[in-house]
């Protein structure tokens, strides 16, 4: 791979941007939280009802506000102020944080009503995602967006490597919390209600500290001091609210990376299934649950701050597909695992595959669009991503129903290198890209 000097990008610093930073201090805080959140909520819910086709669901409930709401968030993000949409965002994911932890506590929480607000959550990412993915190109000069990109990415795996943990280590409190208080009804539930009131004991406090780390992210968007002028744009109509999808779709480098992100992730992600794998065949509790969920953020970090610094110059559609296909092995090696420290192993290198192509896939598509269509192509982009993640877990649910949790890993770890060699052959304009700079044919 060809590295470029980091000092001959430009004098300017990626540390001397402050509300750049201050961005970055929303994403890494907010995105812990949001971490917490997944671990907490897939627990409780196997808890609950011990079925992956409910694990599933909670990821389809997620998936599908961001389907729904993909066009107006676009143009909404493009003739609004982004920081207050950010803000806005982040504050019904406060909302929903509160709600859980405070059912949690009073003992009425149920699968229905987690369903109900990972609605809320996906309707929150809808407009977040697009939002922030459109405000960070006008927070830094166009020379150290790759940088910025990368240093973003990794600093966001950090918090996913803090968030799953640190949630883990707090749901496994919940017996000791739920004892400390003095639970009368717990003394007359058995031992298997006493274990039910300690896990929701457990996942309030998890719900309550992910509640205060998002306060903090509210406070961090609201302190960035740019203002970009919003261009004046006449009422949405069909035109404006599909230029985002007519945009990717007449780039063949925009799309390819958009939807290989898309069946590679969909298809090799086992996230859904990580308590699954945990509890039944890793046997270990919900703190060995956060470290698997933190495993991937691990090894993407590590690769995140390599490439904040030495960042990728030539032969970038190569290593974008070459990352995927070592996401896919990985996947697969971790189906097969039955060691924990394995399958922790496997899993950070899936994470460091990932991180790969993540950087690439979001520089070539910053790259590639202009300012004014930055919301409405976010859009676009998100919902591939919200396909890739919260529709996988979906499909690794309803497959894991009929296969079992391993041949529904398996079966996605082959699916993703398949998805490899047909968008190869399919897009061979991004996997001959050699380097990330805007193409003026394309702009």
């Amino acid at each position: 791979m060809s590295i470029s000097d980091p000092k001959s990008a430009g004098s300017v610093r990626l540390r001397d941007q402050r509300d750049y930073l201050r961005l970055l201090g929303a994403r890494v805080t907010g995105g812990a939280a949001n971490q917490m959140l997944m671990v907490a909520l897939g627990w409780q819910m196997y808890d609950l009802t011990g079925s992956a086709w409910e694990l599933g669901m909670v990821g389809l409930a997620q998936f599908l506000p961001a389907l729904l709401l993909t066009l107006p968030a676009g143009h909404l993000v493009d003739r609004h102020d982004r920081r207050l949409l950010v803000a806005g965002s982040m504050s019904l994911q406060c909302v929903v944080a509160a709600c859980l932890a405070l059912s949690s506590v009073g003992g009425w929480v149920g699968p229905n009503l987690i369903l109900l607000l990972s609605v809320l959550l996906g309707v929150a990412r809808a407009l977040q995602m697009p939002a922030q993915q459109a405000l960070t190109p006008t927070l830094v000069p166009p020379a150290l967006l790759p940088r910025a990109v990368a240093a973003a990415s990794s600093a966001m795996q950090a918090s996913i490597i803090a968030g799953p943990a640190l949630g883990g280590a707090l749901y496994a409190l919940g017996p000791k919390v739920a004892g400390f208080v003095g639970q009368g009804a717990a003394a007359d539930a058995g031992v298997a209600g006493q274990a039910l009131i300690g896990a929701h004991w457990g996942a309030a406090v998890v719900y309550s500290v992910s509640l205060l780390l998002l306060i903090s992210a509210v406070w961090c968007v609201l302190a960035i001091r740019h203002r970009p002028v919003q261009s004046r744009r006449p009422a949405p109509d069909l035109a404006q609210l599909t230029a985002g999808i007519r945009f990717i779709w007449q780039r063949p480098v925009v799309l390819g990376a958009i939807s290989l992100d898309l069946f590679a992730v969909l298809l090799g992600g086992a996230t859904a299934l990580l308590p699954i794998f945990a509890r039944d065949i890793l046997h270990t509790g919900p703190e060995g649950l956060g470290l698997l969920r933190a495993a991937p953020a691990l090894g993407a970090v590590v690769i995140g701050v390599w490439l904040s610094r030495m960042p990728i110059t030539s032969r970038a559609g190569h290593w974008l597909l070459g990352a995927v296909a070592v996401f896919g092995l990985a996947t697969i090696a971790f189906a097969l695992a039955t060691s924990f420290w394995f399958a922790f192993a496997v899993l950070a290198i899936s994470g460091a595959a990932d991180m790969f192509s993540v950087v690439i896939r979001q520089s070539l598509v910053q790259l590639e669009t202009p300012d004014d269509m930055r919301g409405r192509v976010g859009a676009v982009n998100s919902v591939f991503i919200g396909a890739s993640n919260q529709l996988g877990e979906f499909e690794s649910g309803a497959t894991a129903a009929l296969l079992g949790p391993v041949g529904s890993v398996l079966l996605g770890g082959f699916g993703t290198l398949f998805v490899v060699v047909l968008w190869w052959k399919l897009f061979p304009a991004l996997a001959q890209r050699d380097r990330l700079q805007p193409e003026t044919a394309l702009v």
